[in-house]
């Protein structure tokens, strides 16, 4: 019996350190984010789903170790915890990256709007005053 809570826990310490890499890795991408750099996103999002796939592995392994086992250890217990909550906080970083990258996509597309004078593009006039559909912009480039 020792052996097998033994073996849980030391799963549960690899989905511990599964889980502060990924924390590492969405602090990473949401500085990305914020500085627009692209080419660094890719490289996240390949990190990013092999945590996830080997924190679903070592999920699924564990499910099984715990199956049909009561196992009643102060050691399991506390590193079940700190995997919940570890978990939680990648959960809401994750959310607070996807609200970033939707923000700066808007953002993108209402500059490139207003640059090619989609008709419903938002600019504004000498005053300050918001200006739906002015296509001058566009119209009076000369290049």
């Amino acid at each position: 019996m020792a052996d097998h809570t033994n073996l849980i826990s030391s799963k549960l310490v690899m989905q511990l350190n599964c889980l502060t890499s990924l924390a590492d890795i969405l602090e990473d991408e949401l500085t990305a984010i914020a500085s627009r750099r692209g080419e660094g996103l890719k490289d996240i999002a390949k990190q990013k789903l092999a945590f996830l796939s080997q924190i679903q592995t070592l999920d699924k392994e564990l499910k099984a170790l715990f199956a049909g086992n009561d196992v009643e250890s102060d050691e399991v217990t506390s590193l079940t915890s700190d995997v919940h909550k570890l978990l939680e906080s990648c959960k809401k970083k994750n959310d607070v990256n996807a609200h970033a990258a939707h923000h700066a996509q808007l953002t993108v597309k209402q500059l490139k709007d207003i640059l090619i004078g989609v008709p419903t593009s938002t600019t504004y006039d000498q005053d300050g005053s918001v200006v739906h559909g002015n296509s001058k912009i566009v119209h009076n480039l000369k290049a």
